[in-house]
């Protein structure tokens, strides 16, 4: 360092300032100004570049709250539909039970009310047959004049044994 003080000259210094100087000028002319616009618009892409992911991020957390409410909502309708569904199904089998059983009340009742008719009509016939039965016989027995009571008996048994009741 001293030998760099004992030999300064003052024009070589004055020269080296104003080549500095002119190299300084120049390069802010032509080198600087294009390179800091080209770190400047670097640094613009980058800033742009990271809104656009950091909206991006929005924006997928935004669809995906919205997919998660819209598969809740999906969630909730099926659930719905399927209570609907089941409520039918019960409707629809407690009113088929309601009418069989219908049915087969009517169908009772029918069988019943047929009984009870086919009764009546076996007992009228029955009656009918006994009543021609007994005219048969006291027709015979009038007819016969028998002279005794134990002949007309004997008559009347006998015809009662060759008819047989259905």
């Amino acid at each position: 360092m001293d030998k760099l003080l004992s030999e300064f000259s003052l024009g070589l210094f004055f020269w080296q300032c104003i080549l500095f100087i002119g190299l300084v000028l120049l390069l802010k002319k032509f080198a600087w100004k294009p390179i800091l616009e080209a770190i400047n618009d670097r640094e613009e892409g980058i800033k742009n570049a990271l809104a656009s992911a950091e909206e991006a991020k929005k924006e997928m957390q935004n669809l995906t709250a919205d997919n998660a409410n819209l598969l809740k909502e999906a969630r909730a309708e099926r659930d719905a539909m399927m209570k609907e569904a089941r409520e039918i199904k019960e409707k629809m089998v407690s009113e088929a039970k309601e009418e069989a059983r219908e049915e087969a009340t009517k169908m009772i009742e029918l069988a019943k009310s047929s009984i009870e008719q086919e009764k009546h009509a076996a007992i009228a016939e029955l009656k009918k047959e006994v009543g021609e039965l007994s005219i048969v016989i006291a027709k015979a027995v009038i007819k016969k004049e028998l002279s005794s009571q134990g002949d007309q008996a004997k008559l009347v048994e006998g015809m009662l044994k060759d008819i047989t009741l259905n």
